[in-house]
């Protein structure tokens, strides 16, 4: 199922869209903003790489630029007809000994 405009909250959209720009903002103007904090931990993960991450699961992890080739992939993901191969059973190794009890 293909997410539509309708399906995307368009004030999450909207509230993660400024989250990644203010973000993006932050770690190119202020120094400390590309360091580490001992609260937070390395501050671009928190500023800007997990906003984009939320921002496309939003979008339910498309991948940019695919929307153009998804009518031609049924075509292309189909399955092979005929029967699942199956494993071969291994050959037992018989011991030319009998165990002792």
């Amino acid at each position: 199922m293909k997410p539509t405009r309708h399906d995307i909250d368009p004030g999450l959209e909207h509230l993660l869209r400024h989250a990644v720009a203010i973000g993006a903002v932050l770690i190119v103007l202020l120094p400390a903003a590309r360091g580490f904090s001992p609260t937070f931990g390395w501050m671009p993960l928190w500023l800007l790489a997990m906003p984009a991450c939320a921002w496309w699961a939003l979008h339910r992890f498309r991948l940019p630029g695919r929307e153009a080739d998804e009518a031609g992939s049924a075509q292309r993901t189909r399955r092979r007809a005929g029967v699942q191969a199956r494993r071969r059973r291994m050959p037992v190794l018989r011991r030319r000994h009998s165990q002792a009890a």
